[in-house]
């Protein structure tokens, strides 16, 4: 018998007071795998990841990681699992130093020599982070804000990372960048992604396997390269 995915969502409802913004959600997501989703603004791909890492209660449905219902956990507990989100805008400390924001991502850990030979890790990946150790978060560009939110993500250990709009508001260079390294995480670490990205061209091109969601119900599903020929997708989200 296969192991079951590391992440498995099987018929999530959620949604805002009297607003329904996920219906009957089902997807998984592969040890080693960098799967996306992808729709257009408000079609709950946010939410998703938020209702993953339970800051947005499932109103329905099963949140599975390992096969082990995680829906009805705090926040807290799902980070401590291994569930750790880079959240849409960064949203980094920006009164605290780079140093200082990294070390804020493995706030939950006890083992220091693991901390260190991550922080190693996360230099290696962005360089810049250690350039600028001392210099305070708000100060940075935001494509260096980007690599601190990645970098505290990964501080965290993270099993499974959930990518919110990482491209959002950053030049094309910088967009490549954080791509490029996002696929040597992956590849390098076998770090699990689950990516939310505006891009679907540059997701697509990423990912393993992709999901479509229109209205807060996945509609497609397939490998990156089948939803990038799929006529509906190239219409909708390609601009071909």
């Amino acid at each position: 018998m296969s192991p079951p995915p590391l992440l498995e969502l099987r018929g999530v409802a959620a949604g805002y007071g009297a607003i329904t913004a996920l219906t009957d959600v089902s997807l998984a997501v592969g040890q080693g795998e960098i799967v996306t989703l992808i729709g257009a603004n408000g079609a709950g791909k946010s939410t998703a990841l938020m209702t993953i890492c339970g800051v947005l209660p499932a109103r329905a449905g099963a949140i599975l990681l390992d096969g082990e219902p995680i829906q009805q956990r705090a926040p807290r507990d799902i980070v401590g699992l291994g569930v750790v989100q880079v959240p849409e805008g960064r949203r980094i400390f920006p009164r605290l130093s780079v140093a200082e924001n990294l070390e804020m991502g493995a706030f939950r850990r006890n083992n220091p020599s693991a901390v260190r030979r991550d922080r190693d890790t996360v230099h290696a990946l962005f360089p810049v982070l250690a350039e600028r150790s001392r210099q305070m978060g708000g100060t940075l560009s935001g494509g260096e804000q980007q690599m601190l939110a990645i970098g505290r993500a990964l501080l965290a250990a993270p099993r499974l990372l959930l990518l919110d709009e990482p491209s959002l508001g950053l030049a094309p260079l910088v967009v490549r960048q954080i791509f490029e390294t996002v696929v040597r995480m992956n590849r390098e670490r076998g770090t699990t992604i689950l990516l939310v990205e505006q891009n679907a061209h540059l997701a697509l091109q990423t990912a393993h396997r992709g999901y479509v969601l229109e209205n807060g119900r996945i509609v497609l599903s397939g490998t990156g390269a089948s939803l990038l020929e799929n006529p509906a997708v190239r219409s909708a989200y390609l601009g071909l």
